[in-house]
């Protein structure tokens, strides 16, 4: 209730109030916004779907497409996406998905350069319709897509071996299943192939947003060499993080060699500890993440077998595991800071 006489209510009641209304504007506009995007998705499909019908049909060429840009330019000159090359995209689109439904459901919900990101990459359907989902979920931009795509994520969340069927409930042993991915991409990082392990967590730390973004979406950073203390025995975990998703802690451990059957010995105490020191009753089970270098398939399926904690073993790859043609085509830090003095002092002399 505002004080008597007051005629703007300046209290904590009216600041909840101010809140709620902007949540709603924001929701709304988030709405119309996917709304407008559905639509225009569904208009570039049935474009294209009837391109694609009378050129088979009545058998008219490629050229038709051309025409149909400048009338359509002539007939709406203040509406963009007519172009001849957009046209092509949206008779290739309509071929891609011959099921209304289909796009309703996948495509309608990405904007429409996501989309062409998909028809220059990826021949395969269910491919296209899984990074279609991924990036909706996600909310991706369209070079996180490309990026996503490129380093193979499709392939990589099948790669990792755990025991998550055993030892989670069904729904977060599948979600947990989907956020283990093999190998790492870790190529936004400028160390060498010997680094130690330090180096290599102190490394990730510093690029913490690039290596949120390859971890994937719900991940929350708490910690590196987070302290834990066990009847008066300290122990330090590389990197913890908590899933907002699954709602529970994940240890990650950083291992510069090949797995070895006594890093799940390792791993599974640390989950046990911090399910007892840190873990309240509104938070799932503890999951552990060992990233080693490399592993072997049998190895790990031994060493993970009568392990009761959920743990994951996956490997990562570092810059200089890209293939050498590529390592030529990518500048180095210093390569990158003289380009950077140059330009600046360029600048400089034209402004002068």
């Amino acid at each position: 209730m505002p004080k008597s006489g007051s005629l703007f209510p300046i209290d904590e009641n009216y600041t909840a109030f101010l809140r709620s209304l902007k949540e709603r504007i924001r929701q709304a506009q988030i709405k119309a916004a996917l709304a407008v995007n559905n639509e225009l998705i569904l208009l570039y499909w049935q474009i294209g779907r009837e391109i694609l019908n009378r050129q088979q049909q009545e058998g008219w060429g490629t050229k038709v497409i051309e025409r149909l840009a400048q009338d359509l330019k002539r007939e709406f000159p203040d509406i963009g996406g007519f172009s001849s090359r957009n046209l092509k995209y949206m008779r290739a689109f309509a071929e891609a998905y011959p099921d209304e439904q289909i796009v309703l459901r996948y495509a309608a919900q990405i904007p429409w350069r996501h989309n062409q990101a998909l028809l220059d990459k990826l021949k395969n359907l269910e491919q296209r319709l899984w990074y279609a989902q991924k990036s909706f979920e996600n909310g991706w931009s369209r070079d996180i897509l490309v990026t996503q795509i490129e380093t193979n994520l499709y392939i990589r969340q099948r790669g990792a071996i755990t025991n998550f069927e055993r030892t989670l409930p069904d729904l977060d042993s599948d979600l947990a299943q989907q956020l283990v991915k093999d190998p790492y991409n870790f190529d936004f990082l400028t160390i060498s192939e010997n680094v130690k392990e330090r180096d290599l967590e102190r490394a990730l730390v510093e690029r913490i947003r690039d290596f949120l973004l390859e971890l994937g979406i719900g991940f929350a950073f708490v910690g590196s060499q987070y302290r834990l203390e066990v009847e008066g025995d300290e122990y330090f975990l590389d990197l913890l993080f908590y899933h907002l998703k699954l709602h529970c802690y994940i240890v990650i451990e950083l291992k510069v060699t090949e797995f070895r059957p006594e890093y799940s010995g390792k791993m599974n105490f640390y989950v046990s500890a911090v399910n007892n020191i840190l873990r309240t009753e509104v938070d799932g089970p503890t999951i552990g993440i060992i990233l080693c270098r490399s592993k072997k398939k049998t190895t790990v399926e031994f060493a993970l077998d009568t392990v009761q904690n959920p743990i994951g073993v996956s490997t990562y790859k570092l810059r200089d595991q890209l293939p050498p043609a590529l390592q030529d085509c990518l500048p180095t830090v210093e390569q990158l800071e003289m380009e950077l003095e140059a330009a600046a002092s360029a600048l400089e002399e034209e402004q002068n």
